[in-house]
């Protein structure tokens, strides 16, 4: 199984256990262990992975680390489990901050079963970082995230090609939380920032305030300015780029998460069952897969004015998106076999395109 299959089948099972998970070890066993086994690694090898790791540490004997990832014979994850009804804070990773340093370990993890925290020594070399360089919410991802855990699995693990991409993970995912935090609710330096630099008298905390209002406003004046001139330069262009209005409303007003088109191999795959669905009714040579950020549109003829279908696998679960005069409606599918259910729509398709 695909680790993005592997991960959406797991997200599905969590939200219906979770009401029956009341403790740390109920949240290893129905959650974290899969979570691992996922990742390729044999929980039930214990050579590979160690439950409980005693890890003696100056004059504390005995101290136990919750899990150990070894491969080649060396320890190279260190793992710590609370459970699944907690927030994860600082404090939660102290027994981490002290096994770091005894074992040759470059990464630990911190997770509730539901967030996973990933942990280096990116700030000072030997010393556990204070805050994660990648966190991943197994019930809230996006697709760009696959590609940073796949490369934790055990068949792509590799120390220097993570610890090349940490601090660059590190500090957006940052900067992303900073400007996410100042957007919505401004602080007085970012306010300050603004106004020293368009007002010309003295910056006293009345006129911050009045200036924090108009920050606030500026900002939504600036999302919405942005957003309509996105939408008219979509319309102007041609009638194939009303397509994408709804891709531009979902990408602008927000921080970007990802920038590239990635086509997955379950796209490809759905692609090639569409084709097997019609060919019977047209040649398949007319039949064009055109990936977007959003989705990925099935065409015929490579025109957006005669969609076939959407594929909408971006998210934790997957939908197909059926067109019938144009609109379209999107059908949760649990398996790329079931759109083999939907045959008599997308070959009605065709005939709508041949009137």
């Amino acid at each position: 199984m695909d680790l993005i299959d592997g991960i959406k089948e797991l997200a599905t099972r969590i939200p219906k256990q979770m009401d029956h998970i009341q403790t740390e070890e109920a949240t290893k066993n129905a959650f974290i262990m899969p979570f691992l086994s996922v990742l390729g690694y044999d929980v039930f090898n214990p050579m590979e992975v160690i439950p409980e790791y005693t890890a003696d540490i100056g004059t504390k004997k005995g101290e136990k680390v919750d899990y150990v990832i070894k491969k080649d014979d060396e320890i190279i994850i260190l793992i710590e489990c609370k459970w699944s009804g907690i927030d994860l804070h600082q404090n939660h990773a102290s027994q981490l901050y002290r096994y770091f340093s005894t074992t040759s370990a470059r990464f630990c993890i911190l997770t509730n079963g539901i967030v996973y925290e990933f942990y280096s020594d990116i700030d000072s070399p030997n010393k556990m970082d204070s805050k994660p360089f990648f966190e991943f919410n197994i019930l809230d991802f996006e697709d760009h995230q696959i590609n940073e855990l796949k490369k934790f699995t055990k068949s792509a693990f590799s120390l220097e090609d993570i610890l090349t991409t940490a601090s660059t993970l590190k500090y957006t995912g940052a900067i992303k939380k900073i400007l996410e935090q100042e957007l919505e609710k401004p602080s007085e330096e970012f306010v300050r920032f603004f106004a020293s630099r368009i007002y010309g008298g003295r910056l006293t905390q009345s006129v911050l305030e009045q200036f924090r209002q108009i920050v606030k406003k500026a900002r939504e004046q600036f999302i919405n300015e942005k957003i309509n001139d996105r939408l008219k330069s979509a319309l102007s262009t041609n009638e194939d780029k009303k397509e994408e209005i709804s891709e531009v409303v979902e990408t602008i007003g927000s921080s970007p998460k990802n920038d590239g088109i990635e086509t997955t191999e379950e796209e490809i795959e759905a692609y090639n069952i569409i084709k097997a669905i019609l060919r019977n009714v047209i040649d398949v040579k007319r039949v064009v897969m055109r990936d977007k950020k959003s989705y990925c549109g099935i065409l015929l003829d490579d025109t957006n004015r005669k969609p076939i279908c959407r594929l909408h696998f971006n998210r934790s679960r997957k939908y197909l998106g059926l067109i019938a005069n144009k609109q379209e409606e999107r059908v949760e599918i649990e398996s790329l076999d079931d759109i083999f259910k939907y045959t008599d729509n997308l070959r009605a398709v065709i005939g709508e395109y041949s009137e």
